[in-house]
């Protein structure tokens, strides 16, 4: 069975491609991009670091600027990232067996109810596997002991987060900066090698 992992290049989503490749499984990580900005570059760097295949999922710019408009009208990203998030899962789901992603029991956003997940499955005919019974605590010791890790605040150089090409169009519509009002500074911590 192929399975595609979501993949920011980050410890979550690089556990969640370790667990299925153990259970061999053919693993393929896919990081989304909307043509805005090459954020997949970072999440590229980690997949090959692990010997895992990885491909660009390019989706159409107007998911984006309905994602931006959301986050500009809250004036918070969470519905905005969750929109992307769903229709990622929708556009990987016409090619993979499994989807995969690294939310695991903690994450605010990007999520889904179990309602939405089985909903998703039927439709689309597919697994859908999360890290959902794993807390921060348990990804970070499990993750330390598995990857050589680089924790560093978070920008568009290190970042294949859905949050990069947001953040790059909200600084393109409002100015240069603009987007920090709606994302705090925060911390990456991405996968740079095995242990």
């Amino acid at each position: 069975m192929k399975a595609c992992v979501l993949y920011s290049g980050g410890k979550d989503s690089s556990l969640m491609a370790t667990i299925l490749k153990r259970l061999n499984l053919e693993v393929e990580l896919v990081t989304a991009n909307f043509g805005v900005y090459k954020s997949w570059i970072p999440a590229a760097k980690s997949a090959k670091a692990l010997g895992f295949p990885h491909r660009i999922l390019k989706l159409d710019k107007s998911v984006l600027d309905r994602a931006v408009e959301k986050i500009i009208d809250d004036g918070f990203p969470n519905n905005g990232i969750d929109f992307v998030h769903r229709q990622v899962l929708e556009a990987a789901a016409g090619e993979y067996d499994i989807i995969a992603d690294g939310t695991r029991r903690d994450d605010r956003t990007p999520k889904l109810t179990s309602n939405e997940i089985r909903s998703f499955e039927d439709r689309n005919s597919v697994e859908y596997i999360n890290l959902a019974g794993f807390g921060y605590k348990t990804i970070n010791r499990l993750a330390s002991q598995l990857f050589i890790l680089k924790k560093e605040r978070s920008d568009i150089h290190n970042n294949s987060d859905y949050e990069i090409e947001i953040r790059y169009l909200i600084d393109k519509i409002k100015g240069k900066g603009e987007s920090s009002r709606f994302f705090p500074e925060h911390y990456q911590t991405r996968v740079i090698g095995w242990k």
